[in-house]
Parts: C-alpha cells; structure tokens; sequence
C-alpha cells in the first residue's frame, strides 16, 4: 500500500544535520512507493505561534498553514526528525507541530533523533514522544536514533555505516504496519 508520509524536520541552524536524515529518510520511503514530502521550517518561516490554523476564518491563514493543512489532511503517518537542544526538542519543530491539531489525528507518528555525540538525540525523543500523543499522532514504539550524525550520513543523505539502513528498514517497516492498520480504521470512522 502507498502511503503519503509527510517527513517534519525540525532544526532551522545554518549548519543543520537533520537534513542529511531528513534527506535518508525520504529516498527510505520512496524507495518503497511512499510519498515523502519534506516539511521544513527554515522552508516555510512560520510566525511564533499566535493562532494555529483552526483559527484563522476560513481562507485567511497564511498560504504556508494552507498548504500544509492540504497535505497533513492527505498524510497516514507522520516521520518526525528532531534534533536535541538541551536535553529537548528544538523550538522550531515545536513551533511548526504546534500550528495544527486536528489534521494529525488518528495517524502514527515515527521519530528519528539525532546528534553529533554518541547518544544520538535520544533524550529529546522522550518529551517528543508525550507532545505527539498529545497531539493525535502516537509515536511507534522503535525511536531511530543516528549518534555521530556528521559520520553516518553524508550531506546527501546517504548512509556511510551499514547499520543504518538495516535500522531504517525495520523502523520504517513498523510505520507502515501501524499507518496500514490506523488508514483501515480511519475509512470506518473514528470515536470522534
């Protein structure tokens, strides 16, 4: 089944490693069919949340919540990729997931985390985690986490250490069984 999975970056630095993953991730899924659109903040310059999408009057948000509102309504999973600031999540995916509601409900969300040391962004993946549910995209059970981001990935997004695509692979495997299974019950309604 062809899934339509929005990818989420979440760092706006000038010397962003979570391209090179968002980069991955993406060839990941296209590789197996899927639609994989890059969601990116530095991309979209959103405001400072102030309003989130719901509302604005119908027709005057601005054109960027617009477009993403018509591709999350279009999602069945969500890859979230976020970087650790300070044992957390970096204000602008913070910032870019806040925006909306609704347009994520009763779809899997997947988190890939990553850093420059050994740990690879786990510690951001946790708090991460609680805000997804919060927010109507549960996260999988597996985290992807990438340590050493620079030597894993190249700027390209290919990877330079074999266990990273063998990881990909089952993490990705997992989305896509849970997005299969929430699209089903999703077609026959939802509690709300």
């Amino acid at each position: 089944m062809s899934l339509v999975c929005p990818v989420i970056l979440g760092s706006v630095r000038s010397d962003r490693q979570g391209l090179r993953v968002a980069r991955f991730l993406i060839a990941q899924l296209e590789a197996r069919g899927h639609e994989a659109p890059l969601v990116d903040p530095m991309a979209l310059k959103l405001p400072l949340l102030d309003r989130m999408y719901k509302e604005y009057p119908k027709g005057e948000a601005p054109e960027a919540l617009e477009a993403l509102a018509a591709l999350y309504v279009r999602a069945d999973a969500f890859v979230v990729v976020s970087a650790e600031y300070n044992h957390a999540i970096p204000p602008a995916l913070s910032n870019t997931l806040d925006h909306f509601l609704e347009e994520y409900s009763w779809r899997p969300s997947a988190i890939c985390c990553y850093s420059a040391g050994p740990y690879g962004g786990v510690r951001a993946a946790m708090p991460l985690r609680a805000m997804l549910a919060e927010l109507g995209m549960p996260s999988i059970p597996s985290l992807l986490p990438v340590p050493r981001v620079g030597q894993a990935l190249d700027e390209a997004g290919t990877a330079a250490e074999d266990w990273l695509e063998r990881a990909a692979g089952r993490f990705l495997d997992e989305l896509a069984w849970y997005a299969e299974a929430l699209k089903m019950q999703r077609q026959k309604g939802t509690p709300y």
